[in-house]
């Protein structure tokens, strides 16, 4: 398997000394105010905690004002809300979840005569986009419709489906859709080959919002059935270690008449295994795993517990030969993830270990976040280790209850898995002068 990173969301934290148009008597900044903001970038709708440190005497018990502009709209800074400093000359502003789902610019001042102003942090949000399909499975040249929202709202704006290439584990757009006036989008999207396909949306961000991507979604592409021997899965889709039934029924050659006590072969294919060495990754061929005999009304099962995705095809042993389509069925990764504390501070970390199976060192695991519009959203990416654990460290910028899960997308071999959420507590306020002194995302 390859590493797979994607942009989450772009852009970094900004700190510059610029002169501020629209506040009057807009001036140079000064070292000895200063400001950082922490996420940075966020997701729409994320909170933000802001802070600094007043280092011009006197540092105690001083007015700071936070001015702000937001990206698109015209005009310059507006002041948005006030604080004072403690005995060190620390202040801190949290804005509250729902409130930044724009990019935009902040400064602080010192509300007393000459009092020194900061330089500005460019705070850089990613739209929200949502993503569901109306089949995990479809037969090929059966549409597939994609529906999601992309907040906030961007009427009128594009966005891309997109779908994973199995064998480079690039993401390419195979169709674009565009926003109604409602900020939603519909996609129909026809496979006329069979496969497990990995999709997700894309929204690629303006003035307004930096790039948005949904979270992935993979759907089965199925052959139509053959008539009078027909195979199916108990579960399209289910996660490693667990057991499937793969069964269907076999009529009696040119007729609808059941064919009791035939001899059935079921064959099986890996995908994404590589036969040898050359550029084309050829797939095993198919092998028998497994057989079994007909009962009285033609029916016949097995029960299989793949490691991988596998193709599954049910044959006659013996004349007349005949044989079903092959049959995708989809092994969803396994993630399990806990957190180092169920409770966090405002400004405070907290570390989240997990491991994943079957083995997947080297692959990219997202921690994702459940965004304000009930869909889960990345917001960060690792490297599974070598050992196949992983590790995320996330610091908090508002109160409140958020929930958190890894994922790993998926590829040729496995589909994509997540974990359980897991569910944290923040509240209060950490002492700002442990806080980073710069305005990043942990």
């Amino acid at each position: 398997m390859r590493p797979r990173f994607a942009v989450l969301v772009s852009g970094l934290c900004a700190l510059a000394a610029v002169s501020l148009p629209g506040v009057a008597g807009a001036q140079v900044a000064s070292s000895a105010l200063t400001i950082n903001a922490t996420p940075n970038p966020i997701l729409a709708g994320e909170g933000v905690l802001i802070y600094g440190q007043l280092n011009a005497a006197p540092v105690a018990g001083q007015t700071i004002v936070l001015y702000h502009h937001i990206a698109g709209v015209g005009g310059g800074y507006t002041a948005v809300s006030r604080t004072t400093t403690n005995a060190f000359g620390f202040y801190e502003f949290t804005r509250a979840e729902g409130l930044v789902d724009t990019n935009r610019s902040w400064f602080v001042r010192e509300a007393r005569s000459g009092g020194p102003q900061s330089g500005v942090v460019v705070e850089q949000v990613a739209a929200l986009v949502s993503l569901a399909a109306s089949a995990q499975t479809a037969d090929a040249g059966t549409p597939v419709t994609f529906t999601g929202h992309v907040t906030p709202d961007h009427a009128g704006e594009p966005v891309l489906l997109q779908e994973e290439n199995a064998t480079t584990n690039v993401w390419v757009t195979i169709k674009a859709g565009q926003l109604d006036a409602n900020s939603n989008y519909s996609i129909p999207y026809v496979w006329p080959t069979p496969g497990v396909r990995n999709v997700r949306v894309v929204f690629g961000g303006d003035a307004r919002n930096t790039a948005g991507v949904s979270s992935t979604v993979a759907v089965t592409i199925q052959q139509g059935q053959v008539p009078g021997f027909t195979i199916s899965s108990s579960q399209p889709i289910i996660g490693d270690g667990q057991a499937v039934t793969i069964s269907g029924v076999l009529d009696k050659p040119g007729t609808a008449v059941p064919a009791p006590g035939v001899v059935v072969e079921l064959w099986a294919r890996s995908v994404g295994e590589v036969q040898s060495p050359s550029a084309a990754a050829v797939a095993h061929p198919f092998r028998v795993v497994e057989f079994t005999t007909t009962n009285a009304n033609g029916a016949y099962a097995f029960l299989r517990m793949p490691g991988h995705n596998v193709v599954y095809q049910a044959r006659t042993a013996f004349a007349p030969y005949e044989h079903t389509i092959g049959l995708f069925q989809g092994v969803a990764d396994v993630l399990a993830m806990g957190a180092s504390s169920p409770t966090a501070t405002v400004g405070g970390t907290v570390t989240f270990t997990g491991l994943a199976a079957p083995d997947a060192a080297g692959e990219a695991v997202y921690l994702q976040r459940l965004g304000a519009d009930g869909q889960w959203h990345n917001i960060a990416v690792r490297l599974v280790r070598a050992n196949s654990t992983y590790q995320f460290v996330w610091r908090f910028a508002q109160a409140g209850t958020d929930e958190f899960r890894a994922a790993i997308p998926g590829d040729p071999a496995n589909v994509e898995g997540a974990s359980l959420p897991v569910t944290i507590t923040v509240s209060g306020l950490a002492p700002v002068s442990s806080l980073p002194k710069a305005g990043h995302r942990s």
